[in-house]
């Protein structure tokens, strides 16, 4: 899978790799299992919207992420 990912506002905030989340400049920032975020440890941190495509939204509650 690959996609961007988009703040509640609509800003184009990391990028979604296969199971990975990036920030825009390439570093990897979180796991992504299902449409759930995880830190690089394993702590569970937020949840992607369920649609599918290639645009995924984050809800106001975990736009902090970025």
């Amino acid at each position: 899978m690959k996609g961007d990912i988009v703040n509640s506002d609509g800003v184009h905030v990391a990028v979604v790799i296969d199971s990975a989340i990036f920030d825009l400049k390439g570093r990897k920032l979180y796991d992504l299992k299902g449409s759930r975020i995880y830190r690089l440890s394993g702590e569970l941190v937020g949840h992607l919207d369920e649609a599918g495509g290639s645009l995924r939204r984050l809800d106001k509650s975990a736009d902090s992420l970025f």
